[in-house]
């Protein structure tokens, strides 16, 4: 029987071209969309039943992913297959920008809040308590992107799931974004997070060859964890067809795989 598959990690909007690391202006997301039909075009071109949208982002002009919240609403309403996230900032330059986003939390569609270092900001940022009592007001998941180093490595990150998971489900994008991100979450903390109750969930785009394998198996040897690992594509910074066929190798065809492409999404966001 072919499985449902649901997207918990998927762009919309198109980035201006810019001169990344000192180079030229160049646009590398290169399968970005622009419009909703394209978004919905893609949908059906990979027989994606669900998708969780986000802001596209990656410039350092915090205008454009704000920008994109009102799309990713209307692709919301116009179509159930598709749920959104807003784009936030616990940065103090974007202190209106975000207040502006969360005025939107309870719109029809609305099921998380998207926040990221990568253009600045730290989990210390005082801008963090609106976003995460706007999230518990409304039941949203807070995706919190993660990769080695800098204010996103899980060392910092995971101080947001000791604050705020106790009550408020926190989404570690990625699944730490790199080999000490995952050796650090596969080893024990992951674990330890779930065992503790926190509401913490992950997926593992980007993810090391060798992490959806292990995790796997640690899942399966501890008894836990099955129920807090969906699939994402983040297209268009990921490759759907590559990070399918990575974790369809790694978790099977039982209730993991269920679980994985399917149930979790639901729960968190149907």
């Amino acid at each position: 029987m072919k499985r449902t598959l649901n997207d918990a990690h998927r762009h919309l909007g198109v980035l201006p071209a810019y001169p990344f690391y000192g180079g030229p202006p160049v646009s590398p997301d290169t399968t970005a969309r622009a419009t909703i039909d394209e978004l919905i075009a893609d949908l059906d071109a990979e027989g994606t039943a669900r998708a969780l949208i986000l802001p596209n982002y990656g410039v350092p002009d915090p205008d454009v992913a704000f920008g994109f919240n009102e799309l990713v609403v209307e692709a919301a309403q116009r179509d159930d297959r598709i749920r959104c996230g807003l784009w936030v900032s616990a940065q103090e330059r974007d202190r209106e920008r975000t207040a502006a986003a969360l005025a939107l939390a309870g719109e029809d569609g609305v099921r998380a809040l998207k926040l990221s270092f990568l253009l600045g900001g730290s989990v210390d940022d005082p801008g963090l308590e609106p976003i995460f009592a706007a999230a518990r007001a409304h039941d949203l998941v807070v995706h919190v992107h993660t990769s080695p180093g800098a204010a996103s490595d899980i060392d910092k990150v995971g101080r947001l799931v000791d604050r705020y998971a106790d009550d408020v489900k926190v989404h570690l994008v990625h699944f730490g974004g790199g080999m000490s991100g995952h050796i650090k979450l596969i080893g024990t903390r992951f674990f330890d997070w779930v065992a503790a109750g926190k509401q913490i969930y992950t997926d593992l785009s980007w993810a090391i060859g060798f992490a959806p394998r292990w995790l796997v198996a640690e899942i399966d040897r501890r008894g836990l964890g099955h129920d807090r690992v969906l699939f994402a594509s983040d297209e268009p910074w990921g490759d759907h067809a590559g990070e399918l066929a990575r974790l369809q190798a790694a978790v099977g065809g039982g209730e993991l795989s269920e679980a994985v492409f399917e149930t979790t999404f639901d729960k968190l966001y149907a």
